[in-house]
């Protein structure tokens, strides 16, 4: 069972109010069922709304920042239900998410979205960790780059079972049971 899940997601809201729906009704239902949101910390875009439905809906919240997004005003650094940790890098920002999370889910975002995404997996390819990771795919939103992970295993610069290892689901009840059927 997942009691703790890192998301990672955007810091900007994105081109359609459906995204910010989406974020803020994932952190509803991991409130609903008692799953911790591990998360990178910010108070805008989806990451303050993922955030803004876990707390919402009575849930817990831990977030880890680096120290450069404080001063930036960037976090949820002082607000009740949240526990923040503040960090020098980004590297100690993911590893310490790593560390505290059973399991990985991506949704809408941006560049540091997909970074996250490929380092977290490619540690788990590499045998740094065991936890599973997977992509919210909600109305097909990240189909191009399943598409373009397809074409990198059909020309063998990946293995097709790391391909199918990604939990790819089209909302979050097929996400959190297609991940905890990966947990070690």
């Amino acid at each position: 069972m997942i009691q703790r899940l890192a998301i990672f997601l955007g810091s900007r809201d994105g081109d359609d109010p459906r995204f910010g729906r989406d974020a803020y009704d994932v952190g509803a239902e991991l409130a609903a069922r008692g799953i911790e949101l591990v998360y990178g910390g910010g108070g805008g875009g989806l990451m303050g709304r993922v955030s803004q439905g876990v707390l919402d809906g009575g849930g817990r919240v831990y977030g880890v920042i680096p120290r450069f997004m404080v001063e930036r005003e960037w976090g949820r650094l002082h607000e009740p239900g949240v526990q923040m940790h503040v960090v020098e890098t980004m590297h100690e920002r993911k590893a310490m998410m790593t560390a505290r999370a059973d399991a990985f889910l991506v949704l809408p975002g941006g560049l540091g979205t997909l970074e996250e995404l490929f380092e977290v997996w490619t540690w788990q390819t590499l045998s740094l960790h065991s936890k599973p990771v997977g992509l919210l795919n909600t109305d097909g939103f990240w189909d191009p780059l399943v598409a373009t992970l397809d074409r990198l295993a059909d020309h063998e610069f990946m293995s097709r079972t790391t391909v199918d290892d990604l939990v790819v689901a089209p909302d979050l009840a097929a996400a959190l049971d297609g991940l905890a059927s990966r947990l070690g």
